[in-house]
């Protein structure tokens, strides 16, 4: 649910996205892209602006880029321009970063962000999306090498990254929230990015201000930086909305900065006095000439683009007759939406299979904290672990905990419940006895059963499951205990 708005103010919330480009090299030189590898086992006289080196653009960041740029219906630019953005920090070796400034590679464009416990869709403008490098990382951890002080790790510096900006347009820590979640799906969906925030791959930082409610001017904005959960942006930005109303209401002013946020205390903390595009002296690269898009490159990356997230979703919810909602679920992931649809056409029942992904894919995922096309649970297997339970040859409360281990393992279901043993029970002589003990052991329940207490047959149904270790036939037994009524 969506917190009820602030009672005095309103809310203005911007966000700036740096997302990790899916490449096997860096965006101007030819070091390998890896994560968790030894520090500064990938760095060259190109990462290091050594004198003589000089950048290359990678094509393939620029296919992405321009993949990206065209998923957010942005206007694609036919020129832009690498400028250099000065500053110094341990973690920058050159003393600048290449970045894109006053001609990005795209502008404009959107995103239709569906409103948890809000209701509807908000459509979030963007203003523009540029290429950039990515700086090294500082490291601040005497186990690193075993001495006090800190440390930097070279191998990110040079990392192909998209920076994509919004428009002022959430109000809210939750549609902040709910922005991210939905551009990261995008960018997974289209193949940009892996987009794993654990990996860094996936990174925000959030402009915000506060005005009184009804003005039209923007209030006095700060900037809060390096913020690389979901939960860590909304969080930021509550406590930065109640730091600012707290100031505001004592009549003081809000200054320009850029701040950090302390998960462990909720609070925000000025890191540094904002500084303004001025205070960077950018200026184009004298080492890249301008990038220039031809259309036939633009059509190409037009062509490569998969079928979006939004759009699956309404064609599966009418091809296969399902619930908004359920259509929501089963696009969540790109992979998934390939797996739903691979199973329903190998079984031939759409809603069936959604029934099995959206509560056992689903619930194994949620176990293994991963995607689909990550384990070994094939769409061929799903269908035919069903189809055991169609033809009564397992139950399917013995069934459904097969699918994690189809998902580990892989294989044969078949196989896999005569391994287990897990083989219904069919038997009519079998069962039958199972039900005389069962009606032995609670002869009450029969004569409840015929007075009209409905609920007593799963009681008994139940029971017999027990004794048979799930095995029975459920159908099966249903039918046996009907005839013990008319006994």
């Amino acid at each position: 649910m969506s917190a009820a708005p602030h009672p005095r103010y309103e809310v203005v919330i911007g966000l700036e996205v740096h997302v990790q480009l899916r490449t096997e090299s860096k965006l101007f030189c030819g070091c390998a892209v890896r994560y968790g590898e030894d520090p500064n086992h990938h760095a060259c006289p190109v990462c290091l602006a050594l004198p003589g080196a000089l950048p290359v653009l990678n094509r393939q960041a620029v296919e992405l880029a321009l993949r990206a740029a065209l998923a957010a219906h942005c206007t694609v630019q036919g020129r832009s321009v690498f400028a250099r953005k000065n500053y110094f920090y341990p973690d920058l070796p050159k003393g600048y970063q290449i970045s894109q400034y006053e001609e990005p590679l795209a502008t404009g464009g959107f995103l239709d962000v569906e409103l948890d416990g809000e209701g509807g869709t908000q459509r979030v403008r963007l203003t523009r999306i540029h290429m950039e490098e990515d700086a090294g990382k500082s490291i601040h951890d005497r186990a690193v090498a075993g001495q006090d002080g800190s440390h930097v790790d070279l191998n990110r510096a040079g990392v192909p990254l998209l920076e994509i900006v919004s428009e002022p347009d959430l109000r809210s820590p939750e549609q902040a929230g709910a922005y991210l979640r939905a551009l990261r799906q995008l960018l997974r969906y289209v193949d940009v990015s892996d987009a794993d925030l654990e990996k860094g791959h996936f990174r925000c930082d959030a402009n915000l201000s506060l005005r009184p409610r009804g003005a039209s001017e923007l209030g006095i904005r700060t900037e809060l930086k390096n913020l690389n959960s979901f939960r860590f942006v909304e969080g930021a930005l509550r406590a930065e909305i109640e730091r600012q109303a707290e100031r505001l209401d004592a009549g003081e002013r809000v200054v320009q900065a850029t701040l950090l946020y302390d998960p462990a205390t909720e609070r925000t903390r000025v890191m540094r006095v904002k500084e303004n595009a001025d205070d960077y002296r950018y200026f184009p690269d004298p080492d890249l000439i301008p990038l220039e898009i031809e259309s036939e490159a633009l059509e190409r990356a037009r062509a490569a683009l998969p079928e979006l997230p939004e759009a699956r979703r309404r064609r599966l919810a009418e091809a296969y007759e399902l619930s908004a909602y359920d259509a929501r679920q089963l696009t969540e992931s790109r992979a998934l939406a390939d797996f739903f649809e691979a199973a329903a056409r190998a079984h031939g029942n759409p809603k069936t299979v959604a029934n099995w992904v959206l509560r056992d894919v689903l619930q194994a995922l949620k176990e293994r904290s991963g995607e689909i096309d990550a384990t070994a649970l094939a769409p061929e297997a799903l269908v035919g672990l069903v189809r055991l339970v169609e033809k009564g040859k397992v139950t399917a409360s013995n069934a459904r905990p097969l699918v994690a281990e189809l998902m580990q393992r892989g294989g044969d279901p078949q196989a896999l419940v005569r391994e287990r043993g897990l083989e219904a029970v069919a038997d009519t002589g079998l069962l039958e006895g199972a039900v005389d003990e069962v009606l032995a052991a609670h002869p009450e329940m029969l004569e409840r059963l015929r007075a009209g207490e409905e609920k007593i047959l799963n009681f008994l149904m139940g029971q017999v499951m027990r004794r048979t270790r799930g095995k029975a036939n459920p159908a099966a037994v249903r039918d046996i205990l009907n005839r013990r009524l008319k006994d």
